[in-house]
Formats: structure tokens, C-alpha cells, sequence
């Protein structure tokens, strides 16, 4: 059987000096007959109707024409992906005590606590929340350096206590501020931060589940409450393919269950590694995305709610798009399409660009929007 050149005309059935010129090509053609190949998000048939011969130009006539056509638009791509996500305050964090003694004072789950304030009580003494990325892990007192000293003498300062300049250094000068703070909280008045008192968190909290039970004796590393952030905020995990999906700071589309759409952004991503089921499972990683909410007052109420969130990697905005079906393997390489006019055909080569939702971007000379093209079988 003949093939369609880029010129248009029929090719005879090849000699024997014919497939020895062109044998090399011939086993390429035949290798991607029928071989979906896959670009970007779509998948494009090659078939024999739709390869092109070599020749000088871009463009050739073809013959006979396609079973079906579509036209040639102008539109916006978006490169999308749709995810389930869950509603709430976002990551859990477990406060366990530092400290051995008794626990005299838990706050009701769902109390938000604030700079300065109890997080519980141990021995009827507070142990405090104060705001800072370091977490507590030493007893701070003069000649110690460090983040968490500055932590301190930073909430100190927003609590209204002076005398001290606010660095990374613990000098006599914050020891002061520190006793002034012990007494004004009941505690012993030593100048010193025990390991234990102090419990750093980014920011206000609120309790989400309690661990313990007052009157319960408490020992180092004991579990005592969770609690998280104040805001909330949609935790969506994706697969380790999808992470160019979620990028910090990108904006999304979040629907909620009664249907209305807010806008949202992405906070911080995280790669995560779920447990396979089953004792010889493999773990699988994965990427949990933090989304917060533009308009806040949409998902009040909303404790804990399963949502929809559409991420958007990239956009082409006014570009000339056909199904990807459409497209055709080209013999030399690329791609082209079956351009229909007047009940005639020609090849044209393109150029595709973004892949999305089923259509592909795409240029190429003597391309125009309303050009009817064929749709290979």
C-alpha cells in the first residue's frame, strides 16, 4: 500500500532498490503505527492514514479525507487538578510534659489559648504558652545563647516587661524581667526558665483533644493535650507526581459543601510518608498541602468538612487549541494537522505548547482560529 507524502501524490508499491534507499526509515514508520503516544496529559493515536512523508515544506495535500473534523479555537488552557480536602485547623501538635508532678488544671477542647496564658497547670503552677518556632528543650537562664532566648525575651517584651534589650543573649538584665514575671504569675521568683515552664508555639492555639485527666501524676514525656492553630485552614494530600500541582503561595479554588466556591493559597507544603497496610506493605510518599481561606466567614460553622480544591500548575491565556485527538505523527518528527478547505486537505505542521483538560495548545504557519481539521480514527 502506498503512502501520503508531503506533496500530495500517491507513492507506488516500492521495488526491491526502493526499500533498500529508504529500509532504515520504513522500520521507524512501522514502529509507530498504532503506538498511542503520550504527550504531556493527553494521548495521541499515530496511525498510517495520518504520517506524512518527508518533503521540502511544512505543508501537503492529503487525501482521503478524515471520518470526522473540529475546529480550530481561541481560548484560555488551564492545566487543572482536582483533589479531596479536609476542613479544619490543620496539624496536630501533641504537648507532653517536661516536668514530674500532677496536673491540677486542663482547658476544655476547642478553648483557644493565647500569648502569656495557661496551657495546664502542674502542681497548681501554670505552664505557659508563649510564641515562638524554637521549641523549649533547656533551662534558659544568664550566659545561655540562642533562638529560644530570643523567643523569650521577645514575649516577655510583648507582655509588657522592660529593662532588657530583645537578642539571642540571657543577661542579668532579662533575668530581672524573668522574676518580675514569675511573681506577677505566682511562681518562685529565680530569674531562671526551668525546662518544662514554658511551651513555644507559632502562634495562639486552641485544644483540640485532651490527653490527660486533672489529678492524673504526670512524668517526663507524657502526652497531655494536642492542640492547633486558630485559623482554618484545608489539609490536602496528593501524590509525589502531582507536587508541581501545589506550590507555595500558588492560589486555588476551594469548594465547599453546600456548593459555593472561595478563593484559597497554598501555605506550606510538606513531603509526607503514609504506611503501607499489611506488615509487608510498602510506604508510599506523598505531599500534604496547607491551604488557608481568602474569605474566612464561608466556613464558619464548618469544624470539620470535606471539601473540593482545584489547583491550577499553569494558564495560557487566548491561544489557538484543538482536541488532542486531533494531532497526527509526523514521519520527519512532530506533529501536524489535517487542514479541511473546500473539500480538500492538507497537512500542517505544529508546534504544541500546554496539554489541558482534553485539548492542546498549538502553532503553526498559515494556522488560524475557525480552521476546520480532521479528526483522525
Amino acid at each position: 500500500m502506498g503512502m501520503t507524502t508531503l506533496d500530495g501524490k500517491a507513492e507506488p508499491d516500492a521495488t526491491p532498490s526502493r526499500v533498500r534507499r529508504r529500509r532504515g526509515r520504513g522500520k521507524v514508520v512501522a514502529g509507530i503505527v498504532t503506538v498511542l503516544v503520550g504527550v504531556g496529559a493527553g494521548f495521541v493515536a499515530a496511525n498510517s492514514a495520518g504520517l506524512l512523508g518527508g518533503g521540502p515544506g511544512p505543508t501537503g495535500s492529503a487525501a482521503p479525507l478524515p471520518p470526522a473534523t473540529t475546529t480550530v479555537s481561541r481560548q484560555t488552557l488551564n492545566d487543572t487538578l482536582d483533589a479531596d480536602g479536609e476542613l479544619g485547623y490543620g496539624p496536630v501538635t501533641t504537648a507532653v510534659s517536661r516536668k514530674p508532678g500532677t496536673i491540677t488544671w486542663l482547658p476544655d477542647s476547642g478553648r483557644e489559648i493565647t500569648r502569656g496564658k495557661s496551657l495546664y497547670r502542674l502542681d497548681n503552677d501554670p505552664v505557659v504558652l508563649l510564641y515562638g518556632d524554637t521549641p523549649a528543650y533547656r533551662d534558659l537562664k544568664v550566659g545561655v545563647e540562642g533562638k529560644d532566648v530570643e523567643s523569650l525575651e521577645r514575649n516577655l517584651k510583648k507582655l509588657g516587661y522592660g529593662g532588657f534589650t530583645v537578642d539571642d543573649e540571657y543577661t542579668y538584665d532579662t533575668a530581672e524581667a524573668v522574676m518580675e514575671w514569675q511573681e506577677d504569675r505566682g511562681l518562685e521568683e529565680t530569674g531562671v526558665v526551668e525546662l518544662g515552664r514554658v511551651v513555644f508555639a507559632p502562634g495562639k492555639v486552641r485544644v483540640e483533644s485532651l490527653e490527660a485527666e486533672a489529678g492524673q501524676p504526670a512524668t517526663p514525656g507524657q502526652r497531655v493535650l494536642t492542640y492547633t492553630g486558630t485559623s482554618k485552614v484545608v489539609t490536602v494530600t496528593l501524590e509525589a507526581e502531582d507536587q508541581r500541582m501545589a506550590k507555595k503561595g500558588s492560589k486555588v479554588e476551594v469548594t465547599l459543601p453546600d456548593g459555593k466556591g472561595v478563593p484559597g493559597k497554598v501555605t506550606e507544603v510538606a513531603t509526607v510518608v503514609v504506611p503501607g497496610e499489611g506488615q509487608n506493605a510498602d510506604s508510599e510518599t506523598r505531599v500534604e498541602a496547607l491551604v488557608s481561606i481568602g474569605n474566612a466567614k464561608s466556613a464558619r460553622g464548618l469544624d470539620k468538612a470535606a471539601v473540593d480544591v482545584t489547583f491550577t500548575a499553569s494558564q495560557r491565556k487566548n491561544v489557538l487549541t484543538v482536541p488532542v485527538a486531533a494531532l497526527v505523527a509526523l514521519q520527519e518528527g512532530g506533529f501536524g494537522l489535517e487542514a479541511i478547505e473546500g473539500g480538500k486537505s492538507r497537512y500542517v505542521a505544529v508546534k504544541t505548547g500546554l496539554f489541558a483538560g482534553g485539548r492542546v495548545e498549538v502553532t503553526g504557519d498559515g494556522l488560524t482560529e475557525g480552521m476546520t481539521v480532521g479528526m483522525p480514527k
